[in-house]
């Protein structure tokens, strides 16, 4: 509102990046404050695995369909 936008008027919307697994759990509580979520599901998967998907050590273990993953994933969309 500082620089004159307010959601909610003339169609704004307030989107929030959701990339980590408390995003997820607290979804609900977010929407209190934004209207959706854009979702980094690369660094969602990465932080919900617990793993480095840079490190060559435990790459062939960072997997987009994990079942955590994809929970984490469908909690956003639904909420």
């Amino acid at each position: 509102e500082k620089n004159g936008l307010k959601r909610g008027e003339n169609g704004l919307k307030v989107n929030m990046m959701a990339e980590l697994p408390s995003n997820v759990f607290l979804a609900d509580e977010f929407l209190e404050y934004f209207d959706g979520f854009s979702i980094g599901s690369n660094d969602l998967t990465q932080l919900t695995l617990g793993l480095d998907r840079d490190s060559g050590l435990v790459i062939q273990h960072f997997d987009g369909t994990n079942l955590a993953a994809m929970m984490g994933l469908e909690i956003l969309i639904k909420a």
